[in-house]
């Protein structure tokens, strides 16, 4: 990544402005803004500073000491430091984001996806220091941030809500205890206990039976209030099997709202999406049109304008039911954009400006429930698919990013790059597009193969067994398909790996030879089970043993 001119980098002041910034462009008149500060890091801060850019505006990066080299800033026309590598020294101190817009006189943030870009009281903060918030208004992030306010919202509208309680659960009442069993017993089990705030999974506790529920409740309740400073919780009913579909929508401040089609983002790992396509394969022209008049319902009650983003849960009887709206960009905004021919972050500049929807907008929400095209996006994140997706840390060697038609990479990576444990595991967003799902995924497979890097372990091993996958390939999606696929796959592994072990210490124990040993040499390396030098896997070594380094 190179800095917008020879030899400036904004990082050598903790401000430095740049004087060769392009002028504001004609789009739909003047550029909406003549600098924005970019309250975030990495991949999504680097695609928002392009935005303005594209728009003749200039962006101003911020960044903790982790970050002082990193992508995104070099990118910017100013850049500010923050603070130490921890997020809350740093990416969270909103005091010193809104500071670092003032001093760069920045007219608008953007805070682009997780740290503060869903807190209201954030965006209160920046709407009372005089500077537009990129994103809906802090009244209606607190209308919709709140599960439980979301949920009662929805249902006031006519949307129909996953079963289950729609006010906090009374956790500090040892009386209240028989009422919460009586609405469990109601709803039915398996359930899960919910945290009020937040998301991600945290404070989430799934109950198979009525005696697990007291533990379930305390201890979801202690995870919520450490992760979100607020332990309400509440309790809904399983949906399963299901799939996980939201609606990408966008309103101005006249009140017009619409949606831009939907995702299928049913692949998840903990909670947490690990892959994204547009449309959700296999739904109706008039299941498409349903759905999207659901999430245009919510949105209009919460008053909500800007971008932001409604989960529905898809049951097997083929019924919607409402999970909570997201009050920001999502991260897999991309395949919505290769599908709709919308720049979501240009129109989210605009909005914020006091623009209406544009035109293209207005024309893309009518193409909706009849998409032409179908893209699919993947989330390569420096983490180990064999040890359950544990993050990892470490620094780039080779760095090989595909390219072609239909091809789409978002990332502020480099060669050479060290990922800190500080922070999300996402490095880059892979993503594909062609005219059917069938021709979209045999471009993704194309792609993964094009993939290198080394130097640390990445997700990249499982995406290659997921795009090769029959059940994926023919759309049986379901939010247990890690579970159901990958997580067998894995044990098999181990066991092949297992039984080759096993089968070496045997002999060497009887003093028989081992294939390929000779005298004088040394025992060969038997990696450890977790290792899977069987299979597909060892095949993938043979190919390029630095895709998946040796422990």
């Amino acid at each position: 990544m190179k800095s917008r001119r020879p030899g400036a980098s904004p990082v050598a002041a903790t401000v430095s402005l740049r004087k060769d910034s392009p002028p504001a462009v004609e789009l739909s008149g003047a550029a909406p803004f003549r600098r924005v500060l970019v309250a975030n890091r990495g991949e999504i801060a680097l695609r928002i500073i392009r935005a303005c850019h594209d728009l003749g505006m200039e962006a101003v990066a911020v960044f903790s000491d982790a970050d002082a080299g990193a992508g995104h800033v070099r990118a910017a026309d100013a850049a500010v430091r923050l603070g130490p590598a921890p997020a809350a020294e740093s990416y969270l101190r909103g005091d010193a984001i809104i500071e670092a817009a003032l001093r760069t006189g920045s007219e608008a943030i953007h805070p682009g996806y997780g740290f503060l870009a869903e807190r209201a009281s954030f965006a209160r903060v920046v709407e009372e220091a005089g500077l537009a918030f990129v994103g809906p208004s802090s009244e209606a992030i607190a209308a919709v941030g709140d599960k439980l306010a979301a949920r009662r919202l929805a249902r006031a509208a006519g949307v129909p809500v996953v079963p289950g309680t729609l006010e906090p659960a009374a956790v500090d009442r040892p009386d209240a205890l028989a009422a919460i069993l009586t609405d469990a017993d109601d709803i039915g089990f398996p359930l899960f206990v919910k945290a009020s705030s937040g998301g991600g999974g945290r404070g989430m506790r799934r109950v198979t039976a009525r005696e697990e529920l007291p533990a379930a409740l305390a201890a979801g309740s202690a995870e919520a209030l450490a992760a979100f400073g607020d332990g309400a919780v509440y309790l809904e009913r399983e949906v399963r099997p299901a799939r996980h579909v939201e609606v990408q929508l966008l309103g101005d401040a006249a009140g017009t709202i619409v949606a831009l089609g939907e995702r299928d983002c049913s692949i998840q790992r903990r909670h947490q999406k690990l892959v994204e396509e547009s449309p959700a394969p296999g739904l109706t022209a008039t299941e498409r049109a349903d759905l999207h008049d659901l999430a245009v319902r919510v949105a209009r009650a919460a008053g909500l304008t800007n971008a932001a983003t409604a989960e529905f849960l898809f049951d097997e009887d083929r019924r919607f039911w409402f999970l909570e709206v997201n009050t920001r960009l999502q991260v897999e905004h991309g395949v919505t954009e290769l599908t709709c021919g919308i720049d979501l972050v240009r129109e989210q500049l605009l909005i914020a400006a006091g623009r209406p929807l544009s035109e293209a907008s207005l024309a893309s929400a009518v193409r909706a429930a009849t998409p032409g095209l179908h893209a699919i996006e993947v989330r390569l994140s420096a983490e180990d698919p064999a040890r359950s997706f544990g993050p990892v840390a470490g620094r780039i060697g080779r760095w090989s990013m595909p390219a072609g038609p239909g091809v789409r990479v978002d990332t502020a990576i480099e060669a050479g790059d060290r990922i800190p444990p500080d922070y999300d595991s996402l490095i880059a967003k892979l993503m594909v597009v062609d005219v059917d799902r069938d021709a979209a995924i045999r471009r993704l497979g194309r792609v993964l193969d094009e993939v290198e890097v080394t130097g640390i372990q990445t997700t990249l091993p499982f995406h290659r067994f997921l795009a090769g996958h029959s059940t994926f390939r023919a759309a049986q999606l379901s939010t247990d398909w890690v579970a159901d696929e990958w997580e067998p796959a894995m044990e098999a592994e181990r066991a092949a790996a297992l039984a080759i072990a096993s089968s070496v210490a045997a002999a060497a124990a009887a003093g028989g030879t081992i294939p390929g040993d000779t005298i004088g040499a040394a025992p060969p390396r038997i990696a450890p089970p977790p290792a899977l030098e069987s299979g597909w896997l060892r095949a993938g070594r043979e190919a390029d043993i630095d895709r998946w380094p040796p422990r």
